[in-house]
């Protein structure tokens, strides 16, 4: 029996830590006994899909580059037709429960279409500025979880966290958002624990590990 796929899109400006984010939950999952694929989006390299397959977290042949070729939202909105064909590769080779479709690096506006995932991460950069969440990109607004990434640096570049999280509340009232630095364990698990609460893969990953 196929397993039911859960498709967990990823997206965000460039740099604001999209590959490391999926580098840092792939162990999680993997020791969960989930079985991950993913699909990675350059606008002209597939060095996301590189990075992924030299970090030895999961084997190789599990992750598809798709480059782009245009504006990045187009290719997780518009016309996902690239990425809709990765997906489908994927999983009738792997039958996955997890697959992940990470965008190309983007600006505040881009939102992925149902038709290719059926939960999205949006992620920002503290060293963006505060006033981000007061921007109201659709990423910001639209996105089932938004991480509020490198709040490590954020006294370095002027950044006032505080001013950050306010603006968060704003604009996504009793919505999830995620204040992290991905260098912190604590931080990547707390929103691995949010992941779980909020997808129905842990019933499946409590079954595959018995």
């Amino acid at each position: 029996m196929k397993n039911e796929l859960i498709r967990i899109g990823i997206g965000g400006p460039v740099g604001a830590g999209k590959t490391l984010l999926i580098e840092k939950l792939l162990p999680k999952m993997i020791a969960d006994g989930l079985n991950v694929v993913v699909v990675t989006n350059d606008l002209v390299t597939k060095e996301d899909a590189a990075r992924l397959k030299d970090s030895g977290l999961i084997d190789p042949d599990r992750i598809v580059g798709v480059e782009t070729g245009a504006c990045p939202h187009t290719a997780i909105r518009e016309d996902p037709a690239a990425n809709l064909c990765a997906v489908e590769r994927l999983s009738s080779l792997y039958d996955p429960d997890i697959l992940f479709v990470e965008s190309g690096g983007d600006n505040l506006a881009s939102t992925f279409s149902p038709d290719l995932v059926d939960y999205w991460i949006f992620m920002i950069d503290c060293a963006a500025g505060h006033d981000i969440p007061r921007k109201r990109g659709l990423g910001v607004l639209k996105a089932d979880l938004v991480l509020v990434n490198k709040a490590d640096i954020a006294a370095f570049v002027g950044t006032s966290l505080e001013k950050m999280a306010q603006g968060m509340e704003e604009v996504r009232p009793g919505r999830a958002w995620l204040m992290s630095s991905l260098l912190n364990d604590e931080d990547v698990q707390d929103i691995y624990e949010t992941l779980r609460q909020q997808l129905p893969f842990k019933r499946r990953a409590d079954a595959t590990t018995t």
